[in-house]
């Protein structure tokens, strides 16, 4: 069964940086998507990167440039390095797994939030002016 905890998040000023963890437990598969998304109040869900087991990376365009999706498969750890970061980065970000080649962008990342994929409970980013 694949467990994945996230950490790394906190309060940061507007023009920071945060780089967020996910371990990843339980995962055995060769072929796999991993990917963040998030979700603020009153807003709607959002992918935000993947990466494919083939080193295949997709972005949102609110964060692209910005943000980078990366992996430690020695560690079993996933992460997202979020620089430049704004005010409209505020959200709750949760890391995502499935066992199967991601989909192609931008679908892979809407679906990172589907029964396909197993998920860990977030991690909250506040980012102020």
């Amino acid at each position: 069964q694949v467990h994945l905890v996230e950490s790394g998040g906190g309060s940061v000023q507007a023009g920071g940086s945060l780089r967020l963890s996910c371990g990843v437990s339980g995962y055995t598969y060769s072929d796999y998507c991993m990917g963040w998304f998030r979700q603020a109040p009153g807003k709607e869900r959002e992918g935000v990167a993947t990466l494919d087991s083939d080193g295949t990376t997709s972005y949102a365009d609110s964060v692209k440039g910005r943000f980078t999706i990366s992996q430690d498969s020695a560690k079993g750890t996933l992460y997202l390095q979020m620089d430049s970061l704004k005010p409209e980065d505020t959200a709750m970000y949760c890391c995502a797994a499935a066992h199967d080649n991601c989909l192609p962008a931008p679908i892979s990342l809407m679906a990172l939030w589907t029964p396909t994929y197993s998920s860990g409970q977030g991690t909250q980013v506040t980012v102020f002016t």
